[in-house]
């Protein structure tokens, strides 16, 4: 009993002093935008499209911008912003965008219940999530006097960052991509490996899950869903994971009314990536597939790969990559990494945007 208290005791004492050292941060970078005019720390609501959509804008003015395109569809940065991304504010200008459907721009207009009826009524689509990216990008180039940006896409912003960087290179430096979507379409072969590892390591409650939804296609985005949490299950067994502290929301966003909207632009997000044939509602990958476009980039573009990533395998990025026309290509493959973030991941991104010629 007494080793667990003082254990327990050893973890909030832990716990209080990274918060301590946080909180520090932040006064840091708040007394560093009250006394220094070259940096902006901004966050408001922009009419982009006919929509008020949310983005945080903070950095040096002095320093390229980068553009981050959140994945999800709806799993917004902008609260964990500070937490990921604060110490490269003397470097660049950090701009999180809260897309369409997702985050504070969804709570923005949001229904007092999220009901198949306003999922069927209202439809997200790559091309108008697409256009609000480039109209983004027009606003920061103006607003900020830049006559470029750096683009940023993780996972589903991926898939926002290809369209926008071959539709209007002449707003960005560089295309950095991260667990780069290719063709999203198909369930299959994710539903054929994650059944395979459950088998060999005899991993019943997983097998269970995976025989009752049967396999793909999907008519159901729950299933997707479900299909998806076990798939997270392994990559999470294969891979360092990022810190906790990293992805809790800060003072600004962890409040009732910001948790629902963040809650409720998921589920939102999700049901319209994915399309659900009961609830009417269409599936935006289903008109994702980069193999078959084959693009040419005018610009520079980075990949940044996981080798443990099972929702956007190396085996498929990889073929994307080699067929990609570009001026410069660089294809970054990082051990014991998933899917999502972890410590390698920032590495590697800020390599990257500080290697960008500007």
């Amino acid at each position: 009993m007494t080793n667990k208290i003082a254990g327990t005791t050893a973890v909030k004492t832990c716990f209080v002093l990274l918060f301590l050292a946080y909180t520090g941060f932040l006064r840091a970078q708040e007394n560093l935008a009250a006394t220094n005019p070259a940096y902006i720390r901004e966050e408001k609501f922009i009419l982009i499209n006919g929509i008020e959509q949310w983005v945080t804008i903070r950095g040096d003015r002095s320093k390229p911008v980068i553009l981050f395109l959140h994945g999800g569809p709806g799993s917004p940065i902008s609260p964990y912003s500070d937490a990921l991304y604060g110490k490269w504010e003397k470097d660049f200008i950090i701009v999180q965008w809260d897309q369409r459907g997702a985050g504070k721009t969804y709570g923005y207009l949001a229904p007092e219940e999220l009901t198949p009826e306003f999922l069927a009524a209202n439809p997200l689509t790559v091309d108008q999530m697409t256009a609000d990216g480039i109209a983004m990008t027009e606003y920061l180039a103006a607003y900020l006097n830049k006559p470029k940006v750096i683009l940023f896409g993780t996972s589903w912003g991926s898939v926002l960052g290809v369209r926008m960087a071959t539709r209007r290179p002449d707003l960005f430096y560089a295309y950095v991509g991260h667990s780069q979507v290719v063709n999203p379409a198909s369930d299959v072969e994710l539903y054929e490996k994650v059944h395979r590892m459950a088998e060999k390591t005899k991993d019943g409650e997983s097998l269970e899950t995976l025989n009752a939804i049967g396999k793909p296609p999907y008519d159901r985005a729950r299933n997707v869903g479900q299909l998806l949490k076990i798939v997270k299950k392994y990559e999470r067994a294969r891979s360092i994971p990022a810190p906790d502290a990293w992805f809790e929301p800060a003072s600004g966003y962890d409040n009732p009314k910001d948790n629902q909207n963040r809650s409720d632009g998921d589920d939102y997000s999700f049901v319209s990536y994915t399309g659900d044939g009961r609830l009417g509602v269409p599936a935006m990958r289903a008109t994702v597939n980069f193999l078959a476009e084959n693009p040419a980039f005018k610009i520079p573009v980075y990949l940044i790969q996981g080798k443990e990533d099972l929702l956007t395998p190396r085996e498929v990025t990889r073929k994307y990559f080699k067929g990609i026309e570009a001026p410069k290509k660089k294809y970054i493959l990082l051990s014991k990494t998933a899917h999502g973030f972890n410590q390698a991941v920032l590495d590697a991104q800020y390599n990257v945007f500080r290697s960008i010629k500007v």
